[in-house]
C-alpha cells in the first residue's frame, strides 16, 4: 500500500478524480488514445531529453526588489524560481513593465541543442508559455509575447525547432494550459467550488491581482488559440506537456487533448492535462515512482539539476555526476523516460554548473548509453541493499543525495535477447557476482562489457553468476555495464 501512495502523489496533486458521471468522455479520449499505440514504443525508446525552463522569471533570478522569496513565507513553490510572480505576489501591471525589458542576447538554439545531444539526450521539451502567461514565441493571439513586447524581436521557440530538426534532436513542449496569472481568471476555483462547496483550495491562483475575464474566456480567447498557433508553427512533436489542471473539469482537459489531436494525432499527451485524459503517466517532480499503473504504457519523470527550475541565482545546490547518473539508471531499470531540466538565464546562457554536468553524463553515454536507449524493463529491475528514495524536489532538498552504492547493487535493463547489467560502484578486486543471472544461466551465450573488446569469462556459483570484469576505467568513470547475451 504505501509504495502505491507514493506512485500516485503527483495524480492526487494534479488529477481530479474521473467520476462515473464521465464515462462518455472518457470513451471519447479513449478511441483517440488507442490510435496511438505505434508510437508509444518509439517514444519509449528516447529514454532522455532536456527540459528547458526559461522566461521573464529568469530575468528575475528568485529575486524581487532587492529579497529573496523565501520558503518560509511560500512554501515549497518558493523554491523554484520560475513561479516567482506567484510567491511574490506582483501587480500583473508590474510583472508586465519587467517583460518588456526581457532582451535575452545571449541565447543561442543550435548551442543549447548542440549541448543536448551532447549530453546524450534524445528530444527536448521547450516552453511557449508557463503560468506567468508570458508567450516565448511570436503569438499572433495575444501581444504579451517575446517578439511584440520586448527588445528582442526574435521567436526562440521557432530557433529551438528548427535547431532540434537539424541536429536530428525530436521536440516536444510545455505549455501551462490550466494556469495563466495574467489572463487566467481565477484558475477555475469558481467552477471547481460549485462542484465542491467545501474546496478551500487555491494553490497556483492569481488571488492578490486576478484578470477580470473569467476562467472560460481565457481558455477560449487565449488558451486553445496558442495551443492551435503552435500545434500548427510546430509539426512533428514528439510530445505535449500540460500542466497543473488542479481546477479544471473533465471536459475542458478532454477539450485540449481533442485540440492536440486534431492537429498531430500522433503526439503524446502527458497526464497533467487532467482528469485522466493523458497518454502517458507524468510522475512527480523530481520523483521516482516504485510502480507504475498499468494504464499506462509509457511513463516520464521530470527533474532538475538543483532545486529550481527556472533560473535563481543562489540556487548552488548542484546534484553531482554520479547522482545524475543514478537517476538515469533507475528510471530506465523501471521501463520509465528522464526529462532533465536546465534553468537558463535571463540572457540566455545556460549555467557552467549544468553544462559540465551534462558533458560528464555525455561522455557516460557514449560508453553505456546502449543499455539505456531503446530498452524496457527486465523481470528484475535492482538487486542489492542500496535502496534511495526520491520523493519530490522538496524531499531532494531536505535531505540530500548521500547514498553510497555497493559492489552488489546492480540494476537491469533488456533489448532483444540482451540483458544489461548496470553498476554504479567499483568492484573489490576484478570479479562481481550477479544473482539475478542464476536462474538464466543455461541461457547465456556471451557476456561483454561496453567499453571493452571481447567477452568475460564467468561461471555459476551456487546462487549467483560470478564474473571476471575489466578494471581500466574504474579511476575516470563510476561503475561499468555488462552486456549478457542469451540464446
Amino acid at each position: 500500500m504505501r509504495k502505491i501512495v507514493l506512485l500516485f502523489i503527483s495524480l492526487v496533486l494534479f488529477l481530479p478524480v474521473f467520476s462515473q458521471g464521465n464515462d462518455t468522455l472518457y470513451d471519447e479520449w479513449e478511441k483517440m488514445h488507442l490510435t496511438k499505440s505505434p508510437v508509444f514504443k518509439d517514444y519509449n525508446d528516447l529514454k532522455f531529453g532536456m527540459f528547458i525552463h526559461w522566461g521573464v522569471y529568469s530575468k528575475l533570478g528568485g529575486v524581487w526588489k532587492g529579497g529573496k522569496i523565501v520558503s518560509e513565507t511560500h512554501g515549497s513553490q518558493a523554491t523554484i524560481g520560475e513561479w516567482i510572480m506567484y510567491c511574490a505576489q506582483i501587480p500583473r501591471v508590474e510583472y508586465r513593465e519587467v517583460a518588456k525589458t526581457f532582451n535575452p542576447v545571449g541565447f543561442n538554439a543550435e548551442e543549447w541543442v548542440k549541448l543536448a545531444k551532447e549530453a546524450g539526450m534524445r528530444y527536448i521539451v521547450a516552453m511557449p508559455k508557463h503560468h506567468d502567461g508570458f508567450a516565448m514565441y511570436h503569438s499572433k493571439v495575444s501581444d504579451y509575447n517575446i517578439y511584440d513586447l520586448t527588445p528582442y524581436k526574435r521567436d526562440p521557440i521557432e530557433e529551438i525547432y528548427k535547431a532540434c530538426q537539424k541536429y536530428g534532436i525530436r521536440m516536444g513542449i510545455y505549455y501551462s494550459h490550466s494556469i495563466d496569472w495574467m489572463d487566467g481568471g481565477d484558475a477555475g476555483i469558481a467552477q471547481a467550488k460549485k462542484a465542491n462547496p467545501e474546496l478551500k483550495d487555491t494553490l497556483a491562483a492569481n488571488t492578490w491581482d486576478p484578470s477580470p475575464t473569467s476562467y472560460q474566456d481565457y481558455i477560449d480567447n487565449k488558451a486553445k488559440p496558442q495551443m492551435k498557433e503552435i500545434l500548427a508553427k510546430f509539426p512533428n512533436l514528439v510530445e505535449i506537456w500540460y500542466d497543473f489542471p488542479r481546477y479544471m473539469n473533465a471536459q475542458q482537459s478532454l477539450d485540449f487533448y481533442k485540440l492536440a489531436y486534431e492537429y498531430q494525432p500522433n503526439c503524446l499527451i502527458n497526464s497533467r492535462v487532467g482528469n485522466n485524459f493523458g497518454d502517458m503517466l507524468t510522475a512527480g517532480d523530481n520523483q521516482i515512482p516504485t510502480e507504475v499503473n498499468s494504464k499506462y504504457k509509457t511513463w516520464e519523470t521530470p527533474g532538475t539539476l538543483n532545486n529550481t527550475w527556472g533560473y535563481k541565482s543562489y540556487d548552488k545546490d548542484w546534484k553531482s555526476f554520479n547522482e545524475m547518473i543514478f537517476w538515469i539508471v533507475e528510471i530506465a531499470s523501471k521501463g520509465g523516460n528522464y526529462l532533465l531540466n536546465v534553468g537558463p538565464d535571463g540572457n540566455g546562457i545556460i549555467p557552467e554548473e549544468s553544462v559540465k554536468i551534462l558533458k560528464e553524463i555525455g561522455a557516460w553515454m557514449r560508453i553505456n548509453g546502449e543499455a539505456i536507449y531503446g530498452t524496457s524493463k527486465w523481470t528484475t529491475m535492482k538487486e542489492g541493499p542500496t535502496a534511495p528514495e526520491m520523493k519530490s524536489t522538496t524531499y531532494r532538498k531536505e535531505h540530500g543525495f548521500n547514498s553510497v552504492f555497493t559492489p552488489e547493487d546492480f540494476w537491469f535493463t533488456t533489448k532483444g535477447k540482451n540483458v544489461y547489467v548496470i553498476s554504479l560502484a567499483s568492484p573489490v578486486g576484478n570479479k562481481v557476482s550477479v544473482k539475478s543471472l542464476i536462474n538464466y544461466r543455461q541461457k547465456i551465450r556471451s557476456i561483454k562489457q561496453l567499453g571493452h573488446r571481447g567477452s568475460l569469462k564467468w561461471k555459476a556459483s551456487g546462487d549467483k553468476v560470478d564474473i571476471k570484469i575489466s578494471t581500466e576505467n574504474k579511476a575516470t568513470m563510476p561503475g561499468f555495464v555488462l552486456k549478457v547475451e542469451l540464446k
